[in-house]
């Protein structure tokens, strides 16, 4: 554990096995204390321990702890590097104790390795690496937020204001470390059907399950005519549904829920609208709304990350890249289809490379900055350490 350990020797390097062995053991810690989102003041403490005992000055804010390069100037641009350390909760077709940390082979099992604590030790040793020099053209920011699942108040948007300015983020999510340079964002409708209740044994009443069921029709077959060329087309599922009280009443209502993955084809009241004239039923969006997110291909940090070998595409799930209002990228170690299966794993050799990605990166970007060319004119993947 890293709440009473001795300050350890500072380890040089982002993959040397000193730094490796104790971040992983950190992530072992981290599976082991549940964290569901508002829940995470345990792990938030563990994060925080394992900065302070590394000599890093660390601020926190309920559960979100963050930090910042031993030399910051705040004449310099700033990049953010966050990723969220809460869960979901266990679901119940686990076989192993989502709580009790295991490796078998290159695997290590446990609720949140992959989403996302793989990412968020991966960013941690690759802050670590970077934090004494003295030569950087940057700021670094290295946040482990809260509610990132739950899309919560007291995460990363409690924190923003806190951070100061920042040019541009990392955001750790599992992505088999490709560059996602679009985020779907999420919509979610609350639908009432209303008819009229009588006795089911005779003609009384209005069902209100069957004009629940046209419109749930009309959800599972429209298809939105504008597609976009990186996020493809807006998603729409119906996921929750509740009608009747008992067998021989006639509903009155029915409810449901939609979740609607939003792209960048449509603004939010434009999908609004198009539902509302499509259906019957009271439709009421939810308060939370993450809008969807893309970035420029010819930014810096997606250059560098296609130097490091990365593959680029947009992704269909949320993350709290949708609070952010700079240009950003998702990318991390793992693969987003593990997130919230059961028997929840990542392999040791995705972490390993993560750091090994993440800091080459960072490295083309200190290139990039001290030639003054972060605007990246007329640089292809080709010529751009040229």
């Amino acid at each position: 554990m890293y709440l009473q350990q001795e300050r350890l020797i500072k380890p040089q390097g982002p993959t040397n096995n000193h730094l490796f062995h104790h971040i992983i053991t950190l992530l072992k810690d981290l599976i082991s204390k549940p964290s569901f989102s508002g829940e995470e003041s345990y792990t938030a403490t563990l994060i925080q321990c394992f900065l302070q005992n590394r000599w890093v000055e660390t601020h926190r804010k309920l559960h979100n702890v963050w930090a910042f390069n031993r030399f910051y100037d705040p004449a310099k641009p700033t990049i953010l590097l966050n990723s969220h350390h809460d869960t979901v909760k266990p679901n119940s077709q686990y076989t192993r104790d989502p709580f009790t940390p295991s490796v078998a082979g290159d695997k290590l099992y446990g609720l949140g390795s992959n989403d996302a604590g793989g990412c968020l030790v991966a960013l941690l040793a690759t802050f670590l690496h970077f934090y004494d020099r003295p030569d950087l053209p940057y700021n670094l920011c290295y946040a482990a937020t809260a509610e990132e699942e739950t899309s919560g108040e007291n995460g990363l948007k409690l924190i923003l204001p806190e951070l100061g300015h920042l040019d541009f983020a990392i955001v750790g999510e599992p992505t088999l470390m490709n560059l996602a340079i679009a985020e779907k964002g999420l919509m979610v409708l609350d639908c009432i059907a209303t008819g009229k209740s009588g006795h089911a044994a005779r003609e009384e009443g209005d069902n209100a399950i069957y004009k629940a069921l046209a419109d749930i029709a009309w959800f599972s077959n429209f298809a939105f005519p504008k597609v976009s060329g990186t996020l493809g087309p807006v998603k729409m599922s119906v996921t929750l549904i509740n009608g009747g009280i008992q067998h021989n009443i006639v509903p009155g209502t029915c409810s449901f829920a939609v979740d609607i993955r939003l792209t960048d084809a449509y603004t939010r009241d434009e999908i609004l609208q198009i539902v509302r004239q499509h259906v019957k039923s009271t439709v009421t969006p939810r308060d939370f709304y993450l809008k969807p997110s893309a970035i420029d291909v010819n930014h810096p940090v997606v250059k560098a990350g296609w130097i490091a070998g990365c593959s680029t595409y947009g992704s269909p799930t949320t993350s709290d890249q949708a609070l952010l209002n700079i240009p950003s990228v998702k990318l991390g170690p793992g693969d987003s289809a593990r997130s919230h299966m059961p028997d929840e794993y990542i392999f040791v050799s995705e972490i390993h490379n993560g750091i090994k990605v993440y800091t080459q990166i960072l490295e083309t970007l200190i290139f990039t900055l001290i030639n003054k060319t972060a605007d990246c004119e007329g640089i292809t993947p080709n010529n751009f350490l040229n």
